[in-house]
């Protein structure tokens, strides 16, 4: 199994090669990068160009981009306005799908094959304007994609647009050949129903589609994005939903969030833990009872 992790565990702060370094020296193989210029300048040719060359020189791949969530200001001020696929205003709309693109166009200097996206924002509502907005934005973004060699893979969410069930009548009736799917397993364990129930109702109409997977964990009650094993998501269940998609290897990526304040951690002890929480998923991915 190729380990992989999200800088969303570093998106507040910028992302260094000496933070990669660490990443690398905790046993990773590749990253997904979130898209916020404060932590990425994706707009900065130079500096793509600095990231390819230090994410070669720590033999680390770029398994996928994570497009961003807000039109930042800067690349050292966070939090402009949201971004969505889901914009009803064209103007807004528009000027989402620029930044996407911009996103996109990473792979002109530095490939890579998958870009994680939302429906729209965490309290998206469904809304038949938006679902035509979406519609609209996703049928440019998957052509610029196609031709940078990215695939375009939606998330699933806590949202109302996000939800597993949405998604799927989404694509079957828009019929957007392309999109993909990427698991979220700590979204999907915070689902309606019972709890043994939420992983399978969730994975199931996405499963032939899922192109790749976030995977982390949480108590049930809200979205913490713990290490595998420190919340109270059946990794056996998951494990076994993760095996049967139809991608092999499915490309499964530890989406971490960061803490902040007196009970922060070291990056180092951070990526201990994820080390750690990767060795014993990868115990229980090889048990296939």
């Amino acid at each position: 199994m190729e380990r992989l992790l999200s800088t969303y565990l570093l998106v507040s702060r910028r992302l260094t090669p000496e933070a990669l370094s660490q990443i690398a020296g905790a046993g990773f193989a590749g990253v997904e990068i979130f898209c916020s210029r404060s932590h990425f300048d994706f707009h900065s040719q130079p500096d793509i160009h600095e990231m390819a060359g230090t994410l070669a020189a720590r033999n680390l791949k770029l398994a996928s981009m994570h497009a961003p969530a807000n039109r930042d200001l800067g690349p050292t001020r966070e939090g402009g306005s949201p971004l969505s696929l889901c914009e009803v205003e064209r103007v807004r709309r528009i000027e989402a799908m620029d930044e996407f693109k911009r996103a996109i166009d990473v792979a002109g200097i530095l490939p890579f094959p998958l870009m994680v996206m939302h429906m729209g924002g965490p309290r998206e509502t469904a809304d038949p304007r938006k679902r035509d907005a979406a519609f609209s934005s996703l049928e440019h973004l998957i052509l610029h994609a196609r031709h940078a060699g990215v695939t375009l893979a939606i998330e699933n969410t806590r949202s109302e647009m996000g939800e597993p069930a949405y998604l799927r009548q989404f694509v079957d009736e828009t019929r957007l050949a392309g999109l993909r799917f990427c698991f979220d397993t700590g979204h999907a364990h915070l689902a309606d129903g019972p709890e043994a129930e939420r992983l399978e109702k969730s994975f199931a109409p996405l499963r032939d589609l899922v192109a790749t997977a976030h995977i982390h964990d949480n108590s049930g009650e809200k979205d913490e994005h713990l290490p595998p094993f420190e919340g109270t998501l059946d990794w056996k269940i998951a494990a076994k939903l993760l095996r049967s998609a139809p991608v092999k290897p499915l490309p499964l990526v530890l989406e971490l969030k960061e803490h902040s304040g007196p009970e922060a951690k070291p990056l180092a002890a951070q990526l201990e833990a994820a080390r750690n929480a990767m060795d014993q998923f990868e115990k229980t991915w090889r048990t296939k009872g």
